[in-house]
């Protein structure tokens, strides 16, 4: 049995039924300032209004933008559970209303270097967050790198954020372009939808989807869908500054309404299709499987 067939045992052994999997949303940014972070913290507390169980992976090794966001320092990550035995509960830190942490750490540049038995006890703890959430939202790092690249191809739901500025949306164009020629990448089974942030009117919201839309229908083969704007708040800015997701130190400013009605949309999308029904051992299985960035 070769490399890739004990993957796929593994993956079997510990596979859950599609209607116990959580919703795998991965929250991603051509470039960093834009809000993507503060986007998946105000997503998950929506979510949790909603009576959702929710988890926030860290993806980006690099900084700790979510955490310093929640004001909670983790104490273990990704890579004690990987290398010390620890199991998933005990890696996750708790947040406000009980919105679940998990710091990815260096465990997820780990993860090539990987035997069959650690493996088998990674995705079976991963899998095991399909028992504990019922969303949850990837935070990935911003930028166009491999190791983010690699983390949209295992994706099958996508929220790209992006911005009126023109770098924004040249990088926005530009990680879609590495998504779109990476050979993994499977359009008919990934779900991309972008959300316009920081902006002056709904309208020049829409004005920005439908620029970069353009572009992408013509030159690429990812699919599109607008998901909603969050126009620039100085409740936003002041919440930042204070650790303290807007959506609940000031739940009636406009950034918080805006995100509100981004999780009523997305709540309203069918999610018992296949497409967003692997859950988080089958992500990360699938990133194991490419196991070329790490």
């Amino acid at each position: 049995m070769d490399q890739a067939d004990k993957l796929r045992s593994i993956i079997k052994a510990n596979q859950v039924a599609p209607s116990q999997s959580a919703r795998v949303i991965t929250v991603t940014s051509g470039k960093g300032g834009v809000g993507k972070s503060n986007t998946a913290i105000n997503l998950a507390v929506h979510f949790r209004k909603k009576g959702k169980r929710v988890i926030i992976f860290d993806a980006d090794f690099g900084l700790a933008n979510i955490e310093v966001m929640f004001g909670a320092i983790p104490k273990h990550s990704l890579a004690d559970l990987i290398y010390q035995g620890m199991n998933m509960k005990e890696v996750i830190t708790w947040g406000p209303m009980d919105i679940g942490f998990v710091s990815g750490g260096s465990g997820i540049a780990g993860m090539s270097n990987l035997g069959s038995d650690r493996l088998n006890y990674l995705i079976r703890n991963l899998s095991e967050l399909d028992t504990l959430a019922d969303v949850i939202l990837i935070d990935t790092a911003a930028g166009i790198s491999d190791a983010v690249v690699e983390f949209l191809v295992a994706s099958r739901e996508i929220i790209l954020v992006t911005t009126p500025e023109p770098t924004s949306i040249t990088d926005s164009y530009s990680l879609l372009k590495a998504l779109n020629i990476h050979p993994r990448f499977q359009k008919d089974e990934c779900s991309v939808k972008v959300i316009s942030n920081k902006i002056e009117s709904t309208a020049e919201g829409q004005q920005l989807y439908k620029k970069l839309s353009a572009v992408v229908n013509r030159y690429l083969s990812v699919k599109l869908e607008f998901l909603g704007v969050v126009p620039f708040d100085n409740a936003l800015v002041k919440a930042v500054m204070q650790q303290n997701p807007v959506s609940i130190s000031s739940p009636q400013s406009m950034s918080a309404k805006a995100y509100e009605d981004i999780v009523d949309t997305l709540m309203d999308i069918p999610h018992t299709d296949r497409i967003f029904r692997r859950g988080m051992g089958g992500f990360f299985a699938s990133m194991i499987a490419g196991r070329k960035f790490f």
